[in-house]
């Protein structure tokens, strides 16, 4: 039951009638006394916590406020009676079901007659995502730390095994060796070991520097380093006889990272070999364009390609794989994705089933 001296209280602001806009507002409106009751609400209040109007009435407002935030709440009412007014100020009330509910005030006080008009906005749908966000990033920065260790790990325990390799193709005498082709494989075996532990060396390096590091670039010569990967890969080119075209007659350096450079080559090469057509041989065509002022380098084959309609959401996304290929890990594309990206630029794709893919990778300006 309302108190006597609430029924004042509420005489006292009966003057102020049934405006049309106190009564459909979808904001919560009130009347407060300094006393710390309600003199007057809109019917969005008790709507959205769920108790009568006698019940919100009858009680003191930090009542209905969750235990954690009557603490503060209380103390920012006590400036309110200091003339200072509330703005923007968020906390959580329960409602009648046991539920809370986040509401955000703005609240004017009028110390000559003990009152405090105020409008809350139900906010909680906008803190769940907040806190969403909030568990993403936290799992997301654990992923992170995750795949950094890995990163680190893998460099430095995959460079000793290298690094014996290279041993052993120190202590080889090439000069005995009477036949051409066994020499020639003997070489190109040592040339690709050393270019694994120059990479292995980078992302070792890279792991060891803060997560905000700066990826350095230079003045790349697009025909290096695709020689380059050409060389590493030599006999997979080989032995799936592909064709591959190269123009890069409108441009031919970029300022770019190299390893990048050379894992977005090395991984769109061979994925158009994998993804070749059973019954023909990989036909890839590699060259550069400038559009409106950017330079891009478009890569293309014949392939198998994918049905973008159902793939255009995750074509670059980790472990996503689009063919039942045994070597298909999905980390490629992901691979070339963060590489464009993290240094400005972009990637678009296009593609039809058995019509083959294209890609689109435009640099930064």
């Amino acid at each position: 039951m309302i108190s006597k001296a609430n029924n004042q209280h509420q005489v006292s602001v009966d003057r102020f009638g049934s405006e049309p806009f106190f009564e459909v507002s979808q904001d919560l409106m009130c009347i407060a006394g300094f006393d710390g009751y309600f003199k007057r609400i809109n019917p969005a209040v008790s709507k959205l916590l769920g108790y009568t109007d006698e019940e919100l009435f009858s009680r003191p407002i930090n009542d209905f406020v969750c235990d954690e935030d009557k603490d503060i709440t209380e103390e920012l009412r006590n400036n309110l009676k200091k003339n200072i007014p509330l703005l923007n100020f968020e906390n959580r009330y329960l409602t009648k079901k046991g539920d809370f509910v986040w509401l955000s005030w703005t609240s004017i006080p009028v110390p000559e007659s003990g009152l405090v008009y105020a409008i809350a906005k139900n906010v909680t749908h906008k803190k769940k995502l907040e806190e969403e966000r909030n568990r993403l990033l936290i799992s997301l920065s654990k992923v992170n730390e995750e795949l950094q260790h890995f990163t680190h790990m893998a460099s430095h325990d995959l460079r000793a095994p290298v690094n014996n390799l290279l041993a052993l193709f120190s202590l080889l005498d090439t000069s005995v060796i009477q036949d051409k082709e066994t020499e020639n494989l003997i070489n190109i075996l040592q040339s690709t070991t050393e270019g694994l532990k120059d990479t292995l060396n980078y992302y070792l390096d890279a792991a060891s520097q803060k997560k905000s590091m700066h990826v350095p670039t230079e003045n790349l010569n697009l025909h290096e380093s695709l020689n380059g990967v050409f060389h590493s890969i030599n006999s997979l080119i080989v032995g799936s006889r592909a064709v591959i075209n190269i123009d890069f007659s409108e441009f031919d350096t970029v300022d770019f990272n190299k390893v990048y450079m050379d894992s977005i080559f090395l991984n769109l090469i061979t994925n158009s070999i994998k993804y070749a057509k059973p019954d023909s041989h990989p036909d890839i065509s590699i060259a550069t364009r400038k559009t409106n002022g950017s330079r891009q380098l478009i890569f293309s084959d014949k392939g198998l390609g994918f049905d973008m309609e159902k793939c255009k959401h995750k074509i670059f996304g980790l472990y996503q794989t689009f063919h039942n290929n045994a070597d298909s890990k999905g980390i490629g594309l992901y691979l070339i994705y963060n590489h464009i990206n993290s240094l400005g630029g972009h990637i678009e794709a296009e593609s039809r089933i058995n019509e083959g893919v294209k890609f689109v990778l435009t640099f930064k300006d």
